[in-house]
């Protein structure tokens, strides 16, 4: 491992490109490799043993590429097999969960909405972390049934899936949350659908930023930043490529994608 190794990210589809985003804003000069596991997607109802062992098939694909650091941009992922693969993999890893903490610290309601996948809510480290922050608070869990295939379909900005964010946010919205935590890498490509339906004192969380912020300090403390340009990033996905370049398009970038086999 050198300082000029790439960060490796992966997901279960297209959906931790909002974490790449953020990654790639803080960390310009560093070389990232993406993998989009969508031919496996949705993670969200699978067993947790199912999905450590993805998650571990992920991991040895983006050692093979030599990776430095390697993101789990997927909440379910992390609360599922980050603790496994920790444990045997000497490299360092950076997961993602529902961002309780700040909501639960923010709330004047003292009423916030989790919209995540089931296998994140089921999971015993969501239930730890909800247990540690939401004392006192009314915490509203639900699960975005059905929001990640369409969102793999490339049909965020559909009405149908406007319709179902309609229907998930009613019982959020009957309990009077003032913010809404988004617990899954997918649904922050649903923010503009998200705000028509919300009223305007709803603020919305993503752990986004959080997790780039916290890379640069893994990466500054372990002495493994890149101190010049690096290579362009790089996307694999084995599914359809078309609606991975789809999404990225909206950087601005011509971003290169490609088809791989993992």
């Amino acid at each position: 491992m050198s300082k000029d190794s790439p960060i490796g990210i992966f997901d279960s589809g297209v959906g931790g490109t909002s974490i790449w985003k953020e990654v790639h804003s803080l960390l310009p000069l560093e070389h990232t490799i993406y993998l989009a596991d969508s031919a496996n997607a949705p993670y969200g109802e699978k067993s947790p043993e199912e999905i450590t062992r993805l998650s571990v098939k992920n991991t040895e694909k983006l050692l093979k590429m030599g990776c430095k650091l390697i993101i789990v941009a997927c909440n379910t992922a992390t609360t599922n097999s980050i603790q496994t693969l920790r444990s045997t993999y000497d490299i360092p890893f950076i997961g993602i969960e529902p961002a309780i903490k700040p909501a639960a610290l923010q709330t004047k309601t003292k009423s916030i909405g989790i919209l995540a996948t089931k296998g994140t809510l089921s999971s015993a480290l969501f239930a730890r972390t909800s247990d540690l922050y939401s004392k006192d608070i009314k915490v509203i869990e639900v699960v975005g049934k059905g929001l990640v295939q369409e969102i793999e379909r490339g049909n965020k900005d559909s009405v149908q899936v406007e319709a179902m964010l309609a229907e998930l946010l009613r019982p959020m919205l009957n309990a009077g949350i003032d913010y809404l935590v988004l617990g899954c890498s997918h649904y922050p490509y649903l923010i503009p659908s998200l705000k028509k339906i919300l009223p305007n004192h709803v603020s919305i969380i993503d752990s986004g930023m959080a997790v780039a912020k916290q890379t640069k300090l893994v990466l500054q403390s372990l002495d493994l930043l890149t101190e010049s340009q690096q290579a362009a990033p790089e996307f694999f996905t084995n599914a359809d490529p078309a609606i991975l370049k789809n999404l990225l398009s909206e950087t601005g970038e011509n971003l290169k994608v490609s088809y791989l086999d993992f």
